[in-house]
């Protein structure tokens, strides 16, 4: 073969043959390779790539776009510079921050002052200019000193300071028509990618929506989260009340030994907000099932034991039932689309039995709750007798547990739901959000190793699918929930950081996982590590790094 060819597999399609140095966006037009939706970059050889990137040796390729997470992160994020440049051309002496995830969008808002609906049409016009413009956005290697002085330059101060902080002496940035960005995940080659985006006023600021993994075609409808809104709200109030809006104010608070205080002040207002809690439940007498739910590592299980304990103080004789001990036998389990069994459906719990031991305990009667035994799949043939007082509350902690449909026998005026979640209150920087999925993956990929020999490899892998259940079992009755509780901890990143890198970098290449793993590294490049030394044995940190002094 001639020494300037490589030879190229695409989506597993059969090899074809191209010249060496070749970009993948050049090799894509010469193939007139379709697809149906966008595609926005690319894996080579398991190692994710922009479209831009040249072709050096043989490779192995696999496409990205909107369907895949990868994809409509990058997506998201060339919508996110895009809606940056527009409001900087509108409103060039103003800044304007990108916040969080609600609902099945983005929402931002400005720094200096409340935005209104005019001034967001504006900027939705001029997004929409841009993608018409179909600009290349270009992606530039500086010196570190180059890029502070151009962020400088923009007033971008947040930036400058992170950028102080990074051990790296080059740095990648992005440009668009003589504006610039940083941004520590990869873009789009060009704005007419984003072909389909919608911006709206909401709340003093604007959301920001895109297509994603599950609504590729940008047909569902904007969802109100008004009590998700809220739970945000605070996080913020929390994050300005410990001075650390973004990754660079935490750091200079480790490097400037003033973590410990940090650790003390975000831990008590975690407890503050159990025991407020309690004393809600108290004052109301009819208030006996107590219902906790949330997706996967945010906390659940440490904040079920210390709401048991603040209950204990205000003079309760609570109860925790676990609902593993309701699972149908294994060989009754219902299947999931590829034939595996569906532990997290609802049909995979005895619902009568379930219900009916709760009439019992609100009527002060004593039950054999069974014990399932997930050696065997079945459950025990002795089971656990148990009950509680007339009036003491009953504590039950699952990802149903909003579901009315677990509970179906009990009047809604004898249940207290909580919404549990890991909502992140940190930035990078005003333009890069942290997402609270990346959290509690890093949360996951810790606990799993520690209690149940998981590799990061197979946490990485089984992902997908625990985002999957999230979608359908937890985040449709998050609003169902009578308060909502934010497990974050704004210092949890500078802990976890020596924990999941040792467990990232034993991912290799040649595993499809290993992109993933190199996009966290990266991430989690970000933080100054802090130690463990001052963090309270019943913190929601130690579910997952260890040293609880809970049934955690």
């Amino acid at each position: 073969m001639n020494h300037n060819e490589i030879i190229v597999n695409i989506n597993n399609h059969p090899d074809i043959k191209v010249k060496k140095n070749t970009t993948i966006l050049d090799f894509l037009s010469e193939i007139d390779y379709d697809n149906q939706y966008p595609i926005v970059a690319a894996t080579v050889n398991n190692n994710l790539c922009e479209l831009t990137t040249s072709l050096t040796e043989d490779a192995s390729i696999n496409l990205l776009d909107i369907t895949t997470d990868t994809g409509a992160r990058i997506y998201r994020r060339t919508a996110t510079f895009i809606l940056i440049k527009a409001a900087y051309n509108i409103f060039p002496n103003r800044r304007i921050m990108i916040k969080h995830a609600l609902s099945n969008g983005l929402y931002c808002e400005f720094m200096d002052r409340d935005t209104n609906p005019e001034e967001v049409n504006l900027i939705k016009q001029e997004m929409a200019d841009i993608v018409k413009d179909n600009d290349f956005i270009n992606r530039l290697v500086l010196s570190k000193d180059e890029a502070i002085n151009i962020f400088e330059k923009q007033g971008q101060d947040d930036k400058v300071a992170l950028l102080k902080l990074r051990d790296k002496e080059d740095i990648h940035v992005y440009e668009l028509k003589g504006f610039y960005e940083y941004f520590y995940g990869y873009l789009a080659p060009s704005t007419n990618i984003v072909n389909d985006f919608d911006l709206f006023f909401y709340n003093d600021g604007l959301i920001m929506r895109t297509p994603g993994v599950r609504d590729p075609d940008f047909k569902k409808p904007y969802k109100e989260q008004t009590k998700l809104a809220a739970i945000f709200k605070e996080a913020k109030k929390w994050a300005d009340m410990l001075e650390t809006p973004h990754v660079a104010a935490l750091d200079k608070k480790i490097i400037n030994n003033e973590i410990d205080e940090i650790i003390q002040i975000n831990e008590a207002l975690h407890e503050k907000k159990i025991a407020l809690i309690a004393d809600e439940i108290c004052a109301d007498q009819d208030k006996r099932i107590i219902l906790i739910s949330g997706p996967s590592s945010s906390g659940k299980t440490t904040f079920a034991e210390r709401l048991l304990i603040q209950l204990k103080v205000n003079g309760k004789k609570p109860i925790s039932i676990s609902m593993d001990n309701y699972f149908v036998d294994r060989e009754l389990t219902p299947l999931d689309e590829e034939g595996n069994y569906n532990f997290e459906a609802l049909e995979a719990l005895k619902l009568e039995l379930f219900n009916e031991h709760l009439i019992s305990l609100l009527n002060g009667e004593e039950i054999t709750m069974p014990i399932f035994n997930f050696h065997t799949g079945t459950t025990e043939p002795e089971g656990l007798r148990c009950g509680v007082p007339i009036g003491e509350p009953i504590i039950i902690e699952g990802i149903h547990a909003l579901n009315d449909k677990l509970t179906y026998s009990i009047p809604a005026k004898n249940k207290y739901r909580i919404y549990v979640s890991a909502l992140t209150q940190l930035n990078v920087d005003y333009s890069n959000r942290i997402a609270t999925t990346d959290c509690r993956l890093l949360r996951r990929l810790i606990r799993d190793s520690r209690t149940r020999g998981y590799s990061a490899l197979e946490t990485i892998s089984r992902w997908p699918s625990v985002r999957r259940g999230e979608e359908i079992n937890v985040f449709p009755f998050q609003e169902n929930a009578d308060i909502m509780v934010n497990t974050s901890l704004v210092y949890e990143l500078a802990i976890i950081k020596p924990y999941a890198e040792k467990l990232l970098n034993e991912i290799g290449r040649e595993h499809p996982e290993y992109a993933e793993a190199q996009r966290l590294l990266k991430f989690l490049s970000f933080f100054k590590e802090a130690n463990t030394d001052k963090i309270p044995p019943n913190s929601i940190l130690r579910e997952f790094i260890g040293g609880s002094w809970l049934n955690c």
